[in-house]
């Protein structure tokens, strides 16, 4: 039996971790340009979004893994917690990809963004090698960071959404 409510109550986790990666990446590289330029602010900043979601990405599947669940759901959060990890990891990166397509600038002179390609890349890789052949990995590599865009961004919509409701108000109550 898999519980729906647990899977539930860890996808909005797994959103707000998205939406804070996201936000405090791109808070530490706005700052740090402050001081330093674009591309050393997002090497100073992407190692610790990075390990930050990671470390919380970790720390659910390990709650989950430790609660009451039962072994379903306990295998259903390890299967998310595997094919959702990348596009969670995507958040932090996006922020910088985001801040210098708004500068005009290239993010590839990034080290930590060159890093964080090439660590992405021998997961990919090795796919698209699988399904057609190496000429399909740029249209992978592509795919890989328009999915976890779209997903990142449903899973802040989904997470802001209540909060979005309370703001407008309550329904309209019709009368009689």
């Amino acid at each position: 039996m898999v519980s729906l409510a647990h899977l539930k109550r860890r996808l909005g986790q797994y959103a707000a971790v998205w939406v804070a990666g996201f936000l405090l990446s791109g808070t530490a590289i706005l700052a740090a340009l402050f001081v330093t330029d674009l591309m050393t602010a997002a090497d100073w900043a992407l190692p610790a979004g990075l390990l930050l979601v990671g470390l919380t990405l970790g720390a659910g599947v390990v709650a989950s893994l430790a609660g009451r669940e039962t072994v379903g759901t306990r295998l259903v959060v390890l299967l998310l917690a595997g094919l959702l990890a990348l596009p969670l990891l995507w958040a932090p990166v996006s922020a910088a990809v985001v801040i210098a397509f708004f500068a005009d600038r290239s993010i590839e002179y990034s080290e930590a963004y060159a890093a964080f390609q090439i660590g992405v890349s021998r997961v990919l890789f090795p796919i698209g090698q699988w399904i057609g052949g190496g000429d399909l990995f740029g249209w992978v590599w592509t795919a890989f960071q328009w999915v976890s865009t779209v997903v990142g961004f449903i899973s802040a919509v989904v997470r802001a959404w209540p909060w979005i409701r309370r703001l407008l108000g309550p329904e309209p109550v019709a009368e009689a």
